[in-house]
């Protein structure tokens, strides 16, 4: 087995025990919940989820970049060759309101591209996954105690887009972060398609829609950070998907100065 299918593994088991302790702290009638100086929330459930992730990733060869940690300094991690990027707990507004669309995200970054990723949904127990070398991505279906019911790699399970269609286009809209950019740029696809159709989802369970084949398009013209869409894209880029970023028109790259990532267009 090749390191990254190795490092592969290890991701897969990190992602879903912390999707296993996220839905403990999901099912409580309450949990502890604050606002962190960005104004954005945090929850027990971000900081016990990144905890069991970076017990799993310190024991790897790689640094680590997540939402939750405190990070490096970009004068020491652009020295990095590879890290690991991490988001473990994406959608913690959708956790809030209690409606399943939150992931956790872990991604492997190589020169700043990724090479693979994983997003694990805790409540649907869906997971994602993706090494880019290997030009395929999964989607495996875990029981109730958050077990894989097969193997990892089962070729039952890869995933792949949908092909163009020239009257249609599924469109794919945030739950939280649809703005005028969005609904402008579906206003201009209305000149070429005749039927539009939006499809709502939260946190990076959007990118999984298009590299499912469940929508065709995912333009996102709000902020973003890199462990948003770093496991994202690593599954994209497996099934020969592009994220292109709306500055350079080349693919997001990754541990960049500002952790922020420009627009961009799944597609």
């Amino acid at each position: 087995m090749s390191t990254i299918s190795n490092h592969l593994e290890v991701a897969v088991n990190a992602a879903i025990l912390s999707g296993k302790t996220i839905m403990e702290i999901y099912d409580k009638p309450n949990f502890d919940s604050r606002f962190k100086e960005d104004n954005s929330p945090l929850t027990e459930a971000d900081l016990a989820s990144n905890l069991i992730i970076n017990s799993f990733l310190e024991k790897t060869d790689y640094p680590i970049i997540s939402e939750e940690n405190r990070n490096q300094d970009f004068s020491e991690r652009k020295k990095w060759e590879s890290c690991w990027i991490v988001d473990p707990l994406d959608g913690t507004k959708e956790f809030i309101k209690r409606n399943g669309e939150f992931t956790v995200n872990i991604a492997l970054v190589k020169n700043g591209v990724p090479v693979l990723g994983v997003i694990y949904v805790p409540v649907s127990r869906e997971l994602y996954y993706a090494a880019t070398e290997s030009g395929k991505a999964y989607k495996s279906n875990l029981d109730r105690e958050h077990n894989i019911a097969c193997e990892l790699f089962d070729p039952k399970d890869i995933i792949n887009p949908s092909k163009s269609d020239k009257e249609k286009l599924r469109v794919v809209g945030s739950r939280s972060h649809m703005n005028q950019d969005t609904l402008d740029f579906i206003a201009d696809k209305k000149k070429t398609y005749d039927n539009i159709e939006v499809v709502s989802k939260g946190s990076s369970l959007k990118f999984c829609l298009v590299a499912e084949g469940k929508a065709d398009i995912y333009p996102r013209f709000a902020p973003t950070m890199e462990w948003d869409t770093a496991a994202g894209q690593a599954i994209c880029i497996a099934v020969g998907l592009q994220v292109i970023s709306k500055d350079t028109g080349s693919d997001l790259t990754y541990n960049k100065e500002n952790l922020l990532n420009p627009y961009f267009e799944v597609r």
